[in-house]
């Protein structure tokens, strides 16, 4: 597939302006290059800054580009968007089994969960381990299949520093 058709796809539900998919396929385009692909990201918030796609999209582009601080408001905005169209209560604290069925890995609770999951990971990742504990044991609870791995993740916070690894953290999941 050439580059101009792969970047006119679309498969994001059809809800996405046309201009904000294509800046997102357009950073995969341009990666190697931080600044070209951090304006796509960029045009891709103007267009649609509520999202979800638009957010996943930049969490992830400053999540891998370990630019954590600028991850974490699009994550935010990720988890209380998937809260909206859930019609979950506004804290996800109070979000309980009943407001939705979790056990189904399909549409919109899990993308409540992989967001709140998200989130943790990340939270944690930034030194905020008992907020993103918090996060992650909330996942861990409305998901008693552990689908989302979230309990993996809080054991891999509840291990030891290793001291030959200077960051061992940055692969998992997000």
């Amino acid at each position: 597939m050439d580059d101009e058709k792969w970047l006119e796809r679309r498969y994001y539900g059809g809800d996405l302006p046309a201009e904000a998919e294509r800046a997102l396929h357009a950073v995969g385009l341009c990666w190697e290059d931080e600044r070209a692909s951090e304006e796509h990201i960029k045009q891709a918030l103007k267009i649609a800054p509520n999202h979800l796609a638009v957010r996943y999209g930049a969490y992830k582009f400053y999540y891998y580009r370990r630019r954590l601080d600028e991850a974490l408001p699009h994550v935010e905005a990720w988890v209380d968007e998937a809260i909206k169209r859930n019609r979950f209560p506004s804290d996800w604290r109070a979000v309980t089994a009943e407001d939705a069925d979790f056990t189904n890995f399909d549409g919109e609770p899990r993308a409540f969960l992989f967001a709140l999951r998200a989130q943790g990971w990340l939270l944690a990742r930034l030194g905020r381990i008992d907020e993103g504990r918090a996060a992650l044991a909330k996942v861990a609870a409305l998901d008693p299949q552990d689908q989302m791995r979230a309990r993996r993740l809080m054991a891999i916070l509840d291990q030891p520093p290793d001291e030959d690894d200077g960051d061992s953290s940055t692969a998992a999941p997000a």
